[in-house]
């Protein structure tokens, strides 16, 4: 009797989502916590993120001066041989001339067919582009950390439904030794007790490596020490009214792919700006301040220095490139065709991966009421069965058929179990109302 209320209360537990392990508790909030933190595929698009944010600045659109300063100092020694107009010669060896220059310019394009205003807007849409993306990243990134929570969550239990299949072999098989003893067993019921023994600490230690490793994934998405052991949560919640058309409609406002497909086609609309605003004319400022002194003892004049401001204002104006501007035109607006027909294909790749989660969301809810119901019958079995074994009068047989259904029917439910939550979570990453703190 006191085997049967251990096996009794460690299914309740098992069914009720109390734990047993000793390991130190992690939660699923600590985990998301975690790996939003620490994570590295997260860690490496935040820091794209935040060179798209630095790249927008005026002076990288184009629209501030430039200003540099200069220096530069040389000189030559040379052996000269000067013929004047009165057939005089002079020679002079080893004259030496010098020359040394400094000063400062700036350069302003005021005007370039409004290219600069064009490639400003567009260093913004890069920066929301990159927030998008990185957005998914971290929606990924929470929904990998709730699919490997929920799977140690389900081998977890299923340590637990081994480990109570393997109390009833270790229990069959004491009470077949027993009988052994005293004369009313046979050797065979021993033997065969002890194969099926055998076989079941095979699963249970099968299922405690299963777990172990399922732990190693999750430290690995976390980004944290890998050899860290930790107990989970043994409920699993679901989500059971979850609404198609909701998230639907969700879904063409939050999901990050077409939130990134939208902005791209809104990059392409800027570069056609860019390439049309070329056939306009580009007009700039010059000015600048300049010193220059040079020292020649061959020259007509043995030393010269200058100083002083110069200014202008430039115009191009591309007259003709070899058709390449009316090429670059047309390029530009096929890569808005091609963003818009992107954008058409994400909806509806995002509009059939929705219709088919949704659908086995529903398929996995009607399986999970079956195999609860299974889970309940296969309990009450093998209570009658096991009370019957022990009072003698069925077989070894029937008991291990009945063991067998037991953990077949709580394998199933917590497969079951575990397959509606990952679509719940399908559900709302493709949706992009996967709660991520």
């Amino acid at each position: 009797m006191k085997t049967r209320k251990l096996l009794f209360v460690t299914v309740l537990l098992l069914l009720a989502g109390h734990t047993g392990f000793a390991q130190q508790k992690l939660s699923l909030e600590e985990a998301i916590s975690t790996a939003l933190k620490n994570n590295y595929d997260i860690r490496l698009v935040n820091n794209e993120v935040q060179i798209a944010k630095n790249n927008i600045n005026p002076g990288n659109a184009g629209m501030l001066p430039k200003l540099t300063a200069d220096y530069s100092r040389g000189g030559s020694n040379q052996n000269t041989v000067q013929t004047q107009a009165s057939g005089t010669e002079r020679r002079t060896d080893g004259a030496r001339s010098t020359n040394q220059s400094y000063g400062a310019s700036l350069g302003w394009t005021i005007f370039d067919g409004l290219q600069m205003f064009a490639n400003y807007d567009r260093l913004k849409e890069l920066q929301k582009l990159g927030e998008v993306n990185a957005k998914g990243t971290v929606i990924a990134t929470v929904a990998d950390v709730i699919n490997g929570y929920y799977a140690l969550v389900r081998q977890q239990q299923l340590v637990m439904a081994t480990d109570t299949a393997l109390d009833i072999s270790r229990m069959r098989l004491t009470i077949a030794k027993n009988k052994l003893e005293i004369g009313r067993g046979s050797k065979l019921d021993v033997l065969s007790a002890t194969v099926d023994y055998n076989a079941d600490t095979s699963l249970y230690l099968q299922q405690k490596n299963v777990l172990r490793t399922n732990m190693v994934t999750l430290n690995q998405v976390m980004a944290r020490d890998l050899n860290l052991v930790f107990e989970v949560d043994q409920t699993m919640k679901i989500e059971r009214d979850l609404n198609y058309t909701e998230l639907s409609g969700l879904a063409q406002q939050l999901s990050p792919a077409l939130q990134a497909a939208f902005i791209n086609k809104k990059i392409a609309e800027l570069s056609l700006k860019q390439v049309k605003g070329q056939r306009y004319p580009t007009v700039g400022l010059n000015s600048g301040y300049e010193f220059s002194n040079s020292t020649s003892p061959t020259g007509f004049n043995t030393q010269f220095r200058a100083r002083g401001f110069t200014y202008g204002v430039t115009a191009s104006l591309n007259l003709f490139n070899g058709f390449l501007q009316r090429q670059n035109e047309r390029n530009a607006k096929v890569q808005i065709n091609t963003t818009e027909l992107n954008l058409e294909k994400a909806r509806q790749d995002i509009n059939a991966q929705l219709l088919s989660a949704y659908q086995n969301y529903l398929t996995n809810l009607d399986l999970l009421k079956v195999e609860q119901t299974n889970v309940n019958i296969a309990k009450q079995n093998l209570d009658i069965t096991l009370e019957k074994y022990r009072l003698g009068s069925i077989s070894p047989l029937e008991l291990r058929e009945a063991q067998r259904n037991s953990i077949t029917a709580i394998t199933r439910f917590l497969d079951a179990q575990y397959q509606a939550k990952l679509t719940e979570i399908s559900l709302k990453e493709i949706s992009g109302t996967l709660n991520i703190q």
